[in-house]
């Protein structure tokens, strides 16, 4: 009787440290499971993160592409849209002339009057005193009416104008062509040549 005894708790002893044995290897697993349930979700959040970091700073690239895509035509828009009013002025003015003009044409006045004074004959005298200070003019205005010209064919050159820019343009090529035009007829003598002094 004791010795069946102790051969069953023996044999029981033995199945408990089996169990035992066979439980901690599927404890430690768990425990194991259980730690890389606990860093994934950090290293998902240290990923996504980083991936956030990502995305703002690429977003933020973007946003200073598009606003200096925004400021370079706006800058563009200005000039071009100030050429072409100046442009038209200068036109204008070659049209109408300029008080550089008159400066020059007086001053060409006063030389030929100093020139021809007391021995002059009247043809010298026309010619010193009318004749240079016509052409001075003349050549005062078609420099303006050249620059016009030059400026307001930059501005129609170069592409992506708005629309009023460039007919603000238009009109100071116009103003320049018909300037220069006048300046160059009037400089040579094609629309009125001076007086003589039998007339």
């Amino acid at each position: 009787m004791d010795t069946k005894t102790t051969t069953e708790k023996t044999g029981e002893s033995a199945d408990a440290a089996g169990t035992a044995e066979a439980a901690a290897p599927v404890e430690e697993k768990a425990a194991v499971a259980l730690d890389k349930q606990d860093t994934e979700p950090a290293t998902a959040l240290i990923d996504g993160d980083d991936n956030e970091a990502e995305n703002e700073a690429e977003d933020g690239d973007e946003d200073d592409e598009l606003f200096a895509e925004a400021a370079a035509p706006a800058s563009a828009g200005i000039g071009g849209a100030t050429a072409a009013v100046v442009s038209a002025a200068l036109g204008a003015v070659a049209l109408t002339g300029t008080w550089t003009g008159k400066v020059v044409s007086e001053r060409e006045t006063l030389l030929g009057q100093i020139k021809t004074s007391g021995s002059g004959t009247p043809a010298q005298q026309i010619s010193e005193i009318y004749g240079d200070a016509w052409h001075s003019t003349a050549l005062v205005n078609g420099v303006f009416a050249l620059i016009a010209l030059l400026v307001a064919v930059l501005v129609l050159v170069l592409p992506g104008r708005p629309a009023w820019v460039r007919s603000v343009a238009v009109a100071g090529a116009v103003l320049g062509g018909l300037g220069l035009l006048l300046s160059v007829g009037t400089y040579f003598d094609l629309f009125l040549s001076l007086p003589t002094a039998g007339s």
